[in-house]
């Protein structure tokens, strides 16, 4: 799965730079008056010498101003700051240093999360050779369909109106959920924000056992049964990758992927014949809004790791050569390349041909590079690369991009792979491989040597635009998110062309558009964007798909037509006791599985409406 975290970040106004000093300093300063912490004057300090020339709202750099920077709770601007995107740049910063920006920015304490009692129950799984697993990994199965039959989903379009939620649970202090939930028997294995891992009852969503990662997981926990064992497995944002005991909850082994002192893991890990296939991304693409940072080096890497003990069989960078001195910024400054190329999302496996599919971004560096904004093919044995496919040329981005030194003198348009290759069987028994792109085309591809067989473009697209996060296929037809929206498209490319937010439907054969829905209109909800940027999720008769207001829509897949339709943005009571808030729906697609529907609610970041729940439904008996 795609992380649009490296994409151009929600710009405030310069009006706002009016507003934050005649109002939010004041605010600030009571803020701190009223929490009588020693350490507060201290972080608003740190905070101007760290943290304030990239974030200050009439910086322009890209990054998010210190006005959205302090809507965010505490512990999501420490996690960036110790193992997130900011670890680079506050890496002198001790712990209490960085508590105390945290503390200072948003106003408030950081205090240790304490669930009660009652939101736990005893942890049974049952013993059984096979048939434990109702989901797993990004799309559901190894090919990345994203679809589940009617056996498995339990839901039609018969009695989709009567879905009614069920439970939800809060993820504490979370602004934004993108862990997509594994099923095994009566439970869901489930990532976070701050990188706990839970096991929730099913039908309760009481926790059975809870484990502590390093990082935030931002991927899909992918699960798999060999005799009566079961093994869950994942990776987070700082490359460590964990094997658990689903019985347990104990860890089985970890072991760090990234080898680049900024790599990063965003998509999700496939797993098969006792492999762990792991995308690798970098944190590069934001450590560039410091015009000192010597940009850039890294590159996007596939890694194999052994799923018995973690250790390394392979190692394939997307980008063969290492980064040298490759010209002068416009401070003077060395720029290094070829770099980025990155992988942000998962990986596909084809069993049948023996190859690993996934898709890259964008350079962050001149030279551009061939293996940029494309698909590839890699040999699942040996990492060896078997085909490529490159639709945008010379695409060299970053964040720093426009006007930082660290901004390419000829910045492309970022129109990257942010989603997994689908693999699919058409009607005539021939197997395509199906990805989007966020330049708003939809290709199909020869999964044998990755020439193009038909090619749609459904969208204006753009660095948050086009298809953002993933596709659905049911083999019949494809259904395509696509994410144009009011801030992810870039008017001075392709302006001839609108966008045009919504669900398309396309013909796998031909790719040519069955039907479309536009996005409704969110009207003067605040926080309104109207868009389709999550995953879909396709079972016989409908398509499930969240919109970044926070509705969660069944879509007939004859038509396109609404069947049902749920505002998720709004609190709940949990069955954790935590405070809960639903918001906007980004990220991976929902689950489906017998008789019930789990979604995540809330992303905050560019613009969108933050949360911090994941849902379950149930059809009404």
């Amino acid at each position: 799965m795609k992380s649009p975290d490296r994409s151009i970040y929600f710009r405030l106004p310069k009006l706002f730079a009016w507003i934050i000093s005649a109002i939010l300093t004041p605010l600030i300063s009571a803020w701190a008056q009223q929490l009588g912490s020693a350490a507060l004057p201290d972080g608003q300090k740190l905070y101007m010498a760290t943290c304030n020339n990239c974030h200050k709202a009439e910086a322009g750099v890209g990054a998010p101003g210190y006005l959205v920077l302090a809507q965010m709770p505490p512990r999501a601007i420490l996690a960036a700051l110790e193992t997130g995107k900011m670890r680079v740049q506050a890496k002198d910063l001790t712990t209490d240093q960085r508590k105390a920006v945290a503390q200072w920015l948003t106003g408030k304490m950081i205090k240790d999360v304490v669930i009660p009692k009652e939101a736990y129950i005893p942890f049974t799984l049952p013993v059984a050779e096979k048939g434990l697993v109702h989901h797993s990994g990004w799309g559901g199965d190894l090919e990345g369909t994203g679809y589940r039959s009617a056996q498995q989903a339990g839901i039609s379009a018969e009695n989709v109106g009567k879905l009614k939620l069920k439970w939800a649970f809060a993820f504490p202090e979370a602004n934004q959920v993108r862990s997509k939930p594994a099923i095994v028997g009566d439970w869901l294995i489930v990532g976070s924000h701050f990188g706990e891992v839970y096991c929730l009852n099913k039908q309760t969503g009481k926790i059975g056992w809870r484990f502590q990662a390093k990082s935030a997981i931002r991927g899909a926990i992918s699960v798999v049964q060999t005799g009566k064992g079961v093994h869950a497995f994942f990776a987070d944002n700082n490359t460590n990758v964990y094997a658990l005991d689903v019985a347990t909850g104990k860890l089985l082994w970890e072991s760090k992927a990234g080898k680049h002192p900024q790599s990063g893991n965003t998509g999700s890990v496939a797993v098969y014949d006792n492999r762990v296939y792991v995308p690798l991304t970098s944190i590069e693409v934001a450590s560039v809004l410091d015009p000192a940072y010597p940009c850039c080096s890294s590159s996007g890497e596939i890694v194999a790791l052994d799923a018995r003990s973690g250790k390394e069989i392979w190692r394939h960078r997307v980008i063969a050569e290492e980064a040298k001195e490759a010209g002068k910024k416009k401070n003077g400054s060395p720029f290094y390349g070829p770099s980025g190329a990155i992988v942000w999302s998962s990986p596909t496996i084809d069993t049948k041909r023996g190859l690993l599919y996934y898709g890259t971004g964008e350079n962050y560096t001149a030279p551009a590079t061939t293996t940029s904004d494309a698909i590839q093919a890699l040999d699942l044995k040996t990492g060896k690369l078997v085909w490529s496919f490159q639709a945008t040329k010379d695409d060299t981005w970053n964040l720093a991009c426009p006007g930082n030194p660290n901004c390419p003198e000829k910045a492309g348009p970022d129109y990257d792979f942010g989603m997994a290759p689908i693999l699919v069987k058409q009607p005539d028994g021939r197997d395509l491989l199906v990805v989007g792109q966020k330049a708003g085309n939809v290709y199909g591809l020869s999964p044998d040597k990755g020439n193009v067989i038909w090619q749609t473009r459904i969208g204006h697209g753009g660095a948050l635009g086009g298809i953002h996060w993933g596709m659905a296929t049911d083999g019949k037809l494809v259904y395509a998110a696509n994410a144009d929206n009011k801030y992810g498209i870039n008017p001075n490319v392709d302006s001839l062309i609108k966008p045009s937010p919504g669900l398309f439907a396309l013909n796998v054969t031909t790719g040519n558009v069955a039907w479309k829905t536009p996005t409704p209109s969110c009207g003067d909800k605040k926080g309104c964007i109207e868009a389709n940027s999550a995953a879909p999720t396709v079972i016989p008769g409908l398509v499930f798909a969240g919109t970044l207001d926070g509705h969660l829509r069944a879509y007939s897949t004859a038509d396109g037509r609404i069947l049902w339709d749920y505002d998720t943005a709004k609190p709940y009571p949990t069955v954790n006791g935590i405070e809960g808030k639903g918001g906007s729906i980004d990220g991976p697609s929902p689950v489906v599985a017998d008789g019930m529907l789990f979604v995540n609610s809330g992303y905050g970041m560019f613009g969108e409406m933050p949360g911090n729940v994941l849902l379950a439904f149930e059809v009404e008996k």
